[in-house]
Protein backbone atom coordinates (compact mmCIF):
# COMPACT_ATOMS: atom_id res chain seq x y z
CA UNK A 1 0.00 0.00 0.00
CA UNK A 2 1.33 3.44 -0.94
CA UNK A 3 2.29 5.76 1.92
CA UNK A 4 2.28 9.56 1.88
CA UNK A 5 4.94 11.89 3.18
CA UNK A 6 5.64 15.61 3.30
CA UNK A 7 8.43 17.26 1.32
CA UNK A 8 10.23 20.01 3.25
CA UNK A 9 11.48 22.64 0.79
CA UNK A 10 14.69 24.04 2.28
CA UNK A 11 14.96 26.49 -0.63
CA UNK A 12 11.73 28.27 0.37
CA UNK A 13 11.62 28.13 4.18
CA UNK A 14 14.08 28.81 6.99
CA UNK A 15 15.23 26.08 9.38
CA UNK A 16 12.80 26.88 12.20
CA UNK A 17 9.89 26.93 9.72
CA UNK A 18 10.95 23.54 8.35
CA UNK A 19 10.96 22.02 11.82
CA UNK A 20 7.51 23.44 12.52
CA UNK A 21 6.21 22.11 9.21
CA UNK A 22 7.55 18.67 10.13
CA UNK A 23 5.53 18.78 13.37
CA UNK A 24 2.41 19.84 11.47
CA UNK A 25 2.97 17.11 8.89
CA UNK A 26 3.04 14.43 11.57
CA UNK A 27 -0.09 15.84 13.22
CA UNK A 28 -1.86 15.90 9.84
CA UNK A 29 -1.22 12.20 9.24
CA UNK A 30 1.78 12.19 6.90
CA UNK A 31 4.02 9.20 7.60
CA UNK A 32 7.39 10.25 6.16
CA UNK A 33 9.53 13.34 5.57
CA UNK A 34 11.71 14.38 2.67
CA UNK A 35 14.04 17.38 2.88
CA UNK A 36 15.91 19.03 0.02
CA UNK A 37 19.69 19.57 0.17
CA UNK A 38 20.80 22.76 -1.60
CA UNK A 39 23.54 25.36 -1.31
CA UNK A 40 21.48 27.90 -3.29
CA UNK A 41 17.74 28.30 -3.84
CA UNK A 42 16.58 28.05 -7.43
CA UNK A 43 15.79 31.78 -7.46
CA UNK A 44 15.83 34.81 -5.20
CA UNK A 45 12.08 34.69 -4.54
CA UNK A 46 12.47 31.39 -2.71
CA UNK A 47 15.12 33.04 -0.60
CA UNK A 48 16.43 30.28 1.71
CA UNK A 49 18.93 27.41 1.71
CA UNK A 50 19.92 26.17 5.16
CA UNK A 51 22.48 23.44 5.84
CA UNK A 52 20.45 20.27 5.67
CA UNK A 53 22.39 18.27 8.26
CA UNK A 54 21.77 20.87 10.96
CA UNK A 55 18.05 20.81 10.19
CA UNK A 56 17.97 17.01 10.28
CA UNK A 57 19.44 17.12 13.79
CA UNK A 58 16.55 19.36 14.84
CA UNK A 59 14.00 17.13 13.07
CA UNK A 60 15.27 14.16 15.05
CA UNK A 61 14.18 15.92 18.23
CA UNK A 62 10.92 17.36 16.87
CA UNK A 63 9.26 14.41 15.14
CA UNK A 64 9.10 10.62 15.17
CA UNK A 65 8.77 10.37 11.37
CA UNK A 66 11.39 8.79 9.09
CA UNK A 67 13.53 11.37 7.26
CA UNK A 68 15.29 11.21 3.89
CA UNK A 69 17.36 13.72 1.93
CA UNK A 70 15.89 14.39 -1.51
CA UNK A 71 18.50 14.57 -2.60
CA UNK A 72 22.14 14.95 -1.56
CA UNK A 73 24.92 15.16 -4.14
CA UNK A 74 27.93 13.36 -2.60
CA UNK A 75 30.36 13.96 -5.44
CA UNK A 76 31.77 17.50 -5.80
CA UNK A 77 30.84 20.12 -3.19
CA UNK A 78 31.11 17.61 -0.32
CA UNK A 79 33.37 14.54 -0.41
CA UNK A 80 31.49 11.24 -0.01
CA UNK A 81 33.46 10.42 3.15
CA UNK A 82 32.01 13.54 4.81
CA UNK A 83 28.51 12.81 3.54
CA UNK A 84 28.84 9.32 4.99
CA UNK A 85 29.68 10.74 8.42
CA UNK A 86 26.75 13.17 8.28
CA UNK A 87 24.35 10.42 7.18
CA UNK A 88 25.54 7.96 9.82
CA UNK A 89 25.12 10.55 12.58
CA UNK A 90 21.64 11.41 11.29
CA UNK A 91 20.69 7.73 11.35
CA UNK A 92 21.88 7.43 14.96
CA UNK A 93 19.91 10.52 16.03
CA UNK A 94 16.80 9.26 14.23
CA UNK A 95 17.25 5.75 15.68
CA UNK A 96 17.42 4.15 12.25
CA UNK A 97 14.65 6.23 10.67
CA UNK A 98 16.97 7.85 8.11
CA UNK A 99 17.60 7.06 4.46
CA UNK A 100 20.14 8.84 2.32
CA UNK A 101 18.80 9.97 -1.04
CA UNK A 102 21.58 10.78 -3.51
CA UNK A 103 21.84 12.08 -7.06
CA UNK A 104 24.24 13.58 -9.56
CA UNK A 105 23.34 17.11 -8.50
CA UNK A 106 23.14 20.45 -10.25
CA UNK A 107 25.75 23.03 -11.16
CA UNK A 108 23.66 25.49 -9.12
CA UNK A 109 24.97 23.89 -5.92
CA UNK A 110 28.10 22.00 -6.90
CA UNK A 111 30.15 24.69 -8.72
CA UNK A 112 30.53 26.93 -5.65
CA UNK A 113 34.10 25.83 -4.87
CA UNK A 114 35.20 26.46 -8.44
CA UNK A 115 35.26 22.82 -9.50
CA UNK A 116 34.57 21.83 -13.09
CA UNK A 117 31.03 20.67 -13.77
CA UNK A 118 31.41 17.30 -15.53
CA UNK A 119 29.23 15.87 -18.29
CA UNK A 120 26.34 13.63 -17.27
CA UNK A 121 28.07 10.25 -17.90
CA UNK A 122 31.01 11.33 -15.75
CA UNK A 123 28.66 12.48 -12.99
CA UNK A 124 27.00 9.07 -12.97
CA UNK A 125 30.41 7.41 -12.76
CA UNK A 126 31.36 9.66 -9.83
CA UNK A 127 28.08 8.90 -8.06
CA UNK A 128 28.60 5.15 -8.34
CA UNK A 129 32.10 5.42 -6.86
CA UNK A 130 30.81 7.73 -4.10
CA UNK A 131 28.16 5.16 -3.15
CA UNK A 132 30.87 2.49 -2.94
CA UNK A 133 32.94 4.67 -0.59
CA UNK A 134 29.98 5.51 1.65
CA UNK A 135 28.85 1.89 1.91
CA UNK A 136 32.32 0.85 3.03
CA UNK A 137 32.38 3.55 5.69
CA UNK A 138 28.91 2.67 6.99
CA UNK A 139 30.34 -0.69 8.11
CA UNK A 140 32.32 1.11 10.82
CA UNK A 141 35.69 -0.30 9.76
CA UNK A 142 38.81 1.56 8.66
CA UNK A 143 38.66 2.34 4.95
CA UNK A 144 41.35 3.25 2.44
CA UNK A 145 40.18 3.82 -1.11
CA UNK A 146 42.17 4.99 -4.14
CA UNK A 147 39.72 5.28 -6.99
CA UNK A 148 39.37 7.19 -10.22
CA UNK A 149 37.59 10.12 -8.58
CA UNK A 150 38.08 9.80 -4.80
CA UNK A 151 40.82 9.04 -2.31
CA UNK A 152 40.19 7.98 1.28
CA UNK A 153 43.00 7.07 3.65
CA UNK A 154 42.64 5.40 7.05
CA UNK A 155 39.10 6.73 7.55
CA UNK A 156 36.72 5.17 10.04
CA UNK A 157 33.29 6.22 11.23
CA UNK A 158 33.02 5.61 14.95
CA UNK A 159 29.41 6.81 15.27
CA UNK A 160 27.37 4.46 13.13
CA UNK A 161 23.86 2.98 13.38
CA UNK A 162 23.41 -0.77 13.99
CA UNK A 163 22.55 -1.25 10.30
CA UNK A 164 24.17 0.57 7.35
CA UNK A 165 22.27 3.62 6.12
CA UNK A 166 20.13 2.71 3.08
CA UNK A 167 21.05 4.68 -0.05
CA UNK A 168 18.33 5.50 -2.58
CA UNK A 169 19.36 6.93 -5.95
CA UNK A 170 17.50 9.67 -7.80
CA UNK A 171 17.08 9.41 -11.55
CA UNK A 172 15.23 11.22 -14.31
CA UNK A 173 16.49 9.28 -17.33
CA UNK A 174 16.96 5.65 -18.31
CA UNK A 175 20.73 5.51 -17.69
CA UNK A 176 20.41 6.84 -14.17
CA UNK A 177 17.43 4.54 -13.51
CA UNK A 178 19.57 1.58 -14.55
CA UNK A 179 22.31 2.75 -12.17
CA UNK A 180 19.75 3.07 -9.38
CA UNK A 181 18.62 -0.49 -10.02
CA UNK A 182 22.17 -1.80 -10.01
CA UNK A 183 23.62 -0.08 -6.93
CA UNK A 184 20.75 1.60 -5.07
CA UNK A 185 18.70 0.36 -2.14
CA UNK A 186 15.77 2.24 -3.65
CA UNK A 187 14.74 4.63 -6.41
CA UNK A 188 13.72 8.30 -6.33
CA UNK A 189 12.10 10.15 -9.20
CA UNK A 190 9.77 13.11 -9.53
CA UNK A 191 7.44 11.96 -12.29
CA UNK A 192 4.84 9.14 -12.09
CA UNK A 193 6.39 7.30 -15.04
CA UNK A 194 5.70 3.54 -14.93
CA UNK A 195 8.28 2.92 -17.67
CA UNK A 196 11.02 4.52 -15.56
CA UNK A 197 9.94 2.42 -12.58
CA UNK A 198 10.06 -0.67 -14.78
CA UNK A 199 13.56 0.26 -15.96
CA UNK A 200 14.66 0.48 -12.33
CA UNK A 201 13.04 -2.86 -11.51
CA UNK A 202 14.70 -4.59 -14.49
CA UNK A 203 18.09 -3.25 -13.45
CA UNK A 204 17.63 -4.43 -9.86
CA UNK A 205 17.63 -8.13 -10.67
CA UNK A 206 15.69 -10.77 -8.79
CA UNK A 207 15.27 -8.68 -5.63
CA UNK A 208 14.19 -5.52 -7.42
CA UNK A 209 10.54 -5.69 -6.44
CA UNK A 210 11.51 -5.42 -2.77
CA UNK A 211 13.33 -2.12 -3.28
CA UNK A 212 11.18 0.97 -2.59
CA UNK A 213 10.30 3.55 -5.22
CA UNK A 214 9.71 7.07 -3.91
CA UNK A 215 8.41 10.14 -5.70
CA UNK A 216 7.44 13.69 -5.00
CA UNK A 217 5.28 16.50 -6.32
CA UNK A 218 4.42 20.09 -5.54
CA UNK A 219 0.96 21.54 -5.00
CA UNK A 220 -0.42 24.89 -3.96
CA UNK A 221 -3.49 24.71 -1.78
CA UNK A 222 -5.66 27.83 -1.65
CA UNK A 223 -9.30 28.83 -1.95
CA UNK A 224 -8.55 30.75 -5.15
CA UNK A 225 -6.96 28.41 -7.70
CA UNK A 226 -5.85 31.28 -9.95
CA UNK A 227 -4.13 33.02 -7.06
CA UNK A 228 -2.47 29.73 -6.08
CA UNK A 229 -1.13 29.36 -9.63
CA UNK A 230 0.28 32.89 -9.43
CA UNK A 231 2.05 31.87 -6.22
CA UNK A 232 3.57 28.87 -7.98
CA UNK A 233 4.65 31.08 -10.87
CA UNK A 234 6.29 33.57 -8.50
CA UNK A 235 8.16 31.02 -6.41
CA UNK A 236 8.77 27.91 -8.55
CA UNK A 237 8.75 28.80 -12.27
CA UNK A 238 11.90 26.69 -12.63
CA UNK A 239 9.74 23.55 -12.51
CA UNK A 240 8.72 24.16 -16.13
CA UNK A 241 12.21 24.70 -17.54
CA UNK A 242 12.92 22.11 -20.25
CA UNK A 243 15.70 19.63 -20.80
CA UNK A 244 18.95 19.79 -18.86
CA UNK A 245 18.72 23.45 -17.84
CA UNK A 246 18.12 22.56 -14.19
CA UNK A 247 21.38 20.60 -14.17
CA UNK A 248 23.65 23.10 -15.94
CA UNK A 249 22.61 26.66 -15.00
CA UNK A 250 25.04 27.84 -12.30
CA UNK A 251 23.29 30.60 -10.32
CA UNK A 252 19.82 31.66 -9.12
CA UNK A 253 20.13 34.70 -11.40
CA UNK A 254 20.47 32.42 -14.44
CA UNK A 255 17.36 30.52 -13.37
CA UNK A 256 15.48 33.80 -13.01
CA UNK A 257 16.51 34.79 -16.54
CA UNK A 258 15.46 31.46 -18.02
CA UNK A 259 12.20 31.49 -16.05
CA UNK A 260 11.13 34.71 -17.77
CA UNK A 261 10.10 32.40 -20.62
CA UNK A 262 7.76 30.40 -18.34
CA UNK A 263 4.11 31.52 -18.33
CA UNK A 264 1.56 30.55 -15.67
CA UNK A 265 -0.29 28.51 -18.31
CA UNK A 266 2.84 26.51 -19.11
CA UNK A 267 3.42 25.92 -15.41
CA UNK A 268 -0.13 24.81 -14.61
CA UNK A 269 0.41 21.08 -15.38
CA UNK A 270 3.39 21.01 -12.98
CA UNK A 271 1.44 21.70 -9.78
CA UNK A 272 -2.11 21.03 -8.60
CA UNK A 273 -3.60 24.33 -7.46
CA UNK A 274 -6.73 25.17 -5.48
CA UNK A 275 -8.94 23.44 -2.92
CA UNK A 276 -10.59 20.66 -4.91
CA UNK A 277 -9.82 17.49 -2.91
CA UNK A 278 -10.43 15.25 -5.92
CA UNK A 279 -7.76 17.06 -7.93
CA UNK A 280 -5.20 16.57 -5.18
CA UNK A 281 -6.17 12.93 -4.69
CA UNK A 282 -5.85 12.31 -8.43
CA UNK A 283 -2.38 13.89 -8.56
CA UNK A 284 -1.08 11.68 -5.76
CA UNK A 285 -2.90 8.58 -6.98
CA UNK A 286 -1.03 8.78 -10.29
CA UNK A 287 2.14 7.85 -8.39
CA UNK A 288 0.48 4.95 -6.63
CA UNK A 289 -0.82 3.67 -9.95
CA UNK A 290 2.69 3.90 -11.43
CA UNK A 291 4.06 1.61 -8.73
CA UNK A 292 5.43 4.05 -6.14
CA UNK A 293 5.72 2.95 -2.53
CA UNK A 294 5.87 6.44 -0.99
CA UNK A 295 4.73 9.80 -2.38
CA UNK A 296 5.87 13.09 -0.86
CA UNK A 297 3.89 16.28 -1.39
CA UNK A 298 5.14 19.85 -0.90
CA UNK A 299 2.94 22.90 -0.37
CA UNK A 300 4.23 25.94 -2.25
CA UNK A 301 3.86 29.30 -0.55
CA UNK A 302 2.95 30.58 2.91
CA UNK A 303 -0.43 28.85 3.39
CA UNK A 304 1.04 25.97 5.34
CA UNK A 305 -1.51 25.62 8.13
CA UNK A 306 -4.42 25.72 5.70
CA UNK A 307 -2.71 23.09 3.56
CA UNK A 308 -2.15 20.71 6.47
CA UNK A 309 -5.76 21.11 7.67
CA UNK A 310 -6.99 20.44 4.13
CA UNK A 311 -4.89 17.30 3.71
CA UNK A 312 -5.73 16.04 7.21
CA UNK A 313 -9.48 16.33 6.68
CA UNK A 314 -10.08 16.11 2.90
CA UNK A 315 -7.20 14.36 1.10
CA UNK A 316 -5.30 11.85 3.21
CA UNK A 317 -8.48 10.08 4.44
CA UNK A 318 -9.34 9.31 0.80
CA UNK A 319 -5.88 7.95 0.14
CA UNK A 320 -5.29 5.96 3.31
CA UNK A 321 -8.78 5.14 4.52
Amino acid sequence: MTEYGYFLAAEEHGPAELVEQARMAEQAGFSHLWISDHYHPWNGAQGQSSFVWSVIGALAQATSLPVQTAVTCPTIRIHPAIVAQAAATSAVLLEGRFRLGVGTGEALNEHVLGDRWPQAPVRLEMLEEAVTVMRQLFEGHEVSHHGKHYTVENARLYTVPPEPVPIDIAAFGSSAAALAGRVGDGFITMVPDPELVARFRRGSGAGGNAKPVRGGLKVCWGQDADEALRTVHRLWPNMALPGELSQVLPTPAHFEQASELVTPERLAPSATCGDDPDAHVAALSAYAEAGFDTVYVNQIGPEQRGFFDFYRTKVLPQLTG
